[in-house]
């Protein structure tokens, strides 16, 4: 009885361990799926979303980076995900920060605590908002842009 024992313990260490690798993999898999981390002067960023891996996997590392930010153009009753948004971000001094193009619709920047102003535009249509970022904590906002604006063409 206590050989049959001892075996039951080491099976459930085993499986305990293939769960581990297994989930470790899992995690492995889900960031593999984030787009590659880009720099700008001192602002790291990343940019995407098209496809689910890549969607989900920013979505879920959204929470690690100071301001997360959505595309999306309104589309019968709903928002589609818009990419190819011209974005400038200016500090509480006016200073840019950062200028890029989004790949996807969604961007994540790694930003000191402090106001900035965004500056998004999609087709020739500007958005602006202003955005507060805190330290320890995660900035969402989302740029909608009215039904009709053109994505991707002039």
């Amino acid at each position: 009885m206590a050989q049959n024992r001892r075996g039951t313990l080491g099976l459930a260490a085993a499986m305990l361990a293939a769960g581990l690798l297994l989930g470790s993999a899992a995690q492995a898999q889900g960031d593999s799926a984030l787009p590659p981390v880009q720099k700008s002067g001192a602002v790291e960023y990343l940019s995407g979303g098209i496809g689910l891996d890549e969607s989900t996997a920013i979505k879920s590392a959204s929470r690690h980076w100071p301001l997360s930010l959505v595309f999306s153009v309104q589309a019968a009753g709903k928002a589609e995900f818009a990419s190819d948004v011209k974005l400038e971000i200016r500090d509480a001094k006016g200073a840019q920060v950062l200028e890029m193009t989004a790949n996807g619709p969604f961007l994540l920047a790694k930003l000191a605590p402090g106001s900035y102003s965004l500056r998004a535009t999609l087709a020739g249509k500007t958005l602006e908002r202003k955005v507060q970022v805190k330290a320890g904590s995660s900035a969402r906002v989302e740029l909608v842009w009215p039904a009709g604006t053109n994505q991707g063409r002039p």
